[in-house]
């Protein structure tokens, strides 16, 4: 947020966040207006704190709660005020939140600097200046905290799907990306502890929003859409201090001509040089996702598995094929196929099956049972020679079922090197995905994907220790 040509930091969005009363500014009885979807979603999330819905052209009630014109009518405290109005008024709504002690804002509304309205969103700027009040959008979703049930979001229930509680905080700067990737990350292993929407970034922005997750206590991993950035020093220096505390990965819109155009005319983002901004991420060790799904491959590692001590793989499979493309993957993300220590190679000898070739990639053929998996897991948990594990579990094969599941979770979240699942097939292996994803297990479908996830943690791990 900007005074003149002085940033005015905001980095304590609690209020936001985590309030504990509401007043939604647009509020409707009306069924297909933004305002009506925004005070639904509240009363289905269960939010404990305070409701007040504001329409000027509204008395009585709005869904069974006591309608007021504006929010100086109140008589309580307001810690957050949701506007879902013409970007018009948006400027005089703001004033009278200012004026009333609200503590923060987010503007859902569109029609401002994305749509050359510039003059109307510095309006914007200017009155949340003068309150000195925080202020999230214009042209965003919002916030959601599942832990308060604080839900700005105005997208129905039932056309997109809530995460669980987790670590994961996800911030876009595109609403569309975010609510796409809030729907998909409710079908992932992994929670969401907030999502931040914040849109123009016109008052808070990408540093505030870094800054505050940085420090959030309930955010494990952040995850990040960006566009453009308007503070680059600033920027840089808060994502130095960020991932030192806790890994960060990102998606960067906008990084061909066409795309950066689109960025600026979506979000009024300066969306500027795509290497430029690559090579600031690499510095501080950003994890780069170039696709939504690395973006959730990468944040359900990061979310699960300890750090790596190195870069060597240890790659067990029950069918052959699958493990020579697993190695394929491992190398060509930088990434070194272990070797077995002699103890390893000699302990494998005595328990494997003759058919069985002990070396890396390591195929205990095709009828591999829980104990097959079980006791080769034993042994390379223990070999000094091996950094990090992927297992194959093709659960078409005669020895595969839910105990080879069982086996896999037991292993992955009581070693203390990383271990991912690669389980490829259909309703089956689905079922089976889903138990091992459940109980924190980070399953890919690919070789491909499990190495570049791999590949981004111990690429991170390194950067923390300052290899």
């Amino acid at each position: 947020m900007k005074k003149g040509n002085q940033k005015i930091k905001y980095a304590d969005l609690r209020h936001i966040m985590s309030p504990k009363s509401v007043a939604i500014i647009g509020a409707s009885e009306n069924p297909d207006k933004i305002g009506h979807v925004i005070l639904q979603n509240y009363v289905d999330s269960g939010f404990a704190g305070k409701i007040y819905p504001i329409n000027i052209n509204t008395t009585g009630k709005i869904l069974s709660f006591k309608a007021y014109k504006s929010v100086l009518e109140l008589k309580g405290k307001v810690d957050l005020a949701v506007i879902a109005i013409p970007a018009q008024v948006v400027p005089q709504a703001l004033d009278e939140c200012g004026r009333a002690g609200v503590k923060g804002a987010v503007v859902v509304s569109g029609g401002f600097a994305e749509v050359g309205e510039v003059k109307l969103e510095e309006d914007l700027i200017r009155v949340a200046n003068k309150y000195s009040m925080p202020v999230i959008g214009p042209n965003c979703l919002g916030v959601m905290d599942l832990r308060s049930r604080n839900d700005t979001l105005f997208l129905p229930t039932f056309k997109i799907d809530r995460p669980k509680i987790g670590g994961v905080s996800f911030a876009s700067q595109s609403g569309a990306v975010g609510s796409t990737v809030l729907d998909l990350i409710s079908n992932e292993g992994f929670g969401l502890a907030r999502f931040i929407s914040y849109g123009n970034a016109s008052v808070v922005d990408e540093v505030d929003v870094l800054e505050y997750l940085a420090h959030d206590k309930e955010t494990k991993v952040i995850v990040f859409y960006i566009e453009g950035v308007k503070r680059g020093k600033e920027f840089a220096e808060t994502a130095k201090k960020t991932t030192k505390l806790k890994p960060v990965v990102i998606i960067k819109g906008g990084v061909t001509s066409a795309g950066s155009q689109a960025a600026h005319s979506h979000t009024a983002a300066l969306a500027g040089s795509a290497e430029a901004y690559e090579a600031i991420f690499r510095q501080f060790g950003f994890a780069i996702a170039t696709d939504i799904k690395d973006l959730l491959n990468f944040a359900k590692i990061f979310d699960t598995q300890p750090p790596a001590t190195g870069n060597r793989i240890a790659i067990i499979t029950n069918g052959g094929g699958t493990g020579v493309l697993a190695t394929d993957a491992v190398c060509q993300n930088g990434l070194v196929v272990a070797k077995l220590s002699k103890e390893s190679e000699q302990s494998l000898r005595k328990s494997m099956p003759p058919i069985v070739n002990i070396r890396m990639p390591l195929d205990m053929a095709g009828d591999a049972d829980d104990k097959r998996f079980s006791t080769v897991l034993e042994v390379i948990e223990n070999d000094p020679n091996i950094d990090a594990i992927i297992a194959v579990a093709l659960f078409q094969t005669p020895g595969a079922d839910s105990r080879v599941a069982a086996t896999l979770i037991h292993y992955a979240t009581h070693m203390s090197k990383p271990m991912v699942v690669i389980s490829m097939g259909g309703s089956y292996t689905k079922m089976h995905k889903e138990m091992m994803e459940s109980a924190g297990v980070p399953v890919y479908d690919s070789p491909g994907d499990a190495a570049r996830s791999l590949a981004a943690l111990i690429n991170y791990s390194r950067y923390k220790k300052g290899i």
